[in-house]
């Protein structure tokens, strides 16, 4: 029986391996992204409708620019007959040409069908991104590769952060009470 929370892992086993052909495991065909990017690093289109046009966005164009991809939802997975889901996440990678590292965090807003449980909207928040630069991957990845995935409590992802400049924007917005 398909969930809310195998179309969430189905999602980020997309994005995060560039494999498209799982969008529709994650997405129904007539689904819709909207973005909020509050954060001039990085760029995305507002709104997109239909699930290939998403997976073009979050897959197949990310994935050209974007690898070594860890996404972290926030949060314990939703239970199995919610229609709406939310929580903030963090994803680290790095920059396929220029070998930066990137670390954002925001958060998600899920919208499922009631019947497939196959996500019908996506609302993304990008509260930050933070560009940093190439000495800093392996200390990037040793924090992010040993994480629960993709499922992790924010305490765990700060807990194990390394003392890296840049950093601290992404750290306070996981850190903050009260959202």
């Amino acid at each position: 029986m398909r969930t809310p929370s195998n179309s969430i892992l189905a999602y980020i086993q997309a994005k995060d391996g560039n494999r498209p052909h799982l969008m529709a495991r994650a997405f129904a065909e007539d689904a819709t992204l909207a973005m909020a990017v509050k954060s001039g690093a990085i760029t995305f289109p507002p709104a997109t409708a239909g699930r290939n046009n998403i997976a073009d966005v979050l897959v197949r164009r990310f994935g050209q620019i974007y690898e070594n991809i860890y996404t972290f939802c926030l949060a314990v997975p939703p239970k199995n007959q919610e229609t709406t889901f939310s929580c903030d996440w963090l994803v680290a990678m790095t920059e396929k040409e220029s070998r930066a590292v990137r670390v954002g965090c925001g958060r998600y807003d899920w919208f499922f069908a009631e019947e497939s449980h196959l996500a019908q909207g996506l609302s993304i928040t990008i509260e930050a991104m933070q560009t940093l630069p190439p000495d800093v991957l392996d200390e990037v990845m040793a924090w992010v590769s040993v994480r629960p995935y993709p499922w992790c409590s924010a305490d765990a992802v700060i807990s194990g952060a390394p003392a890296i400049d840049g950093l601290q924007e992404v750290l306070a917005y996981i850190g903050a009470k009260g959202r």
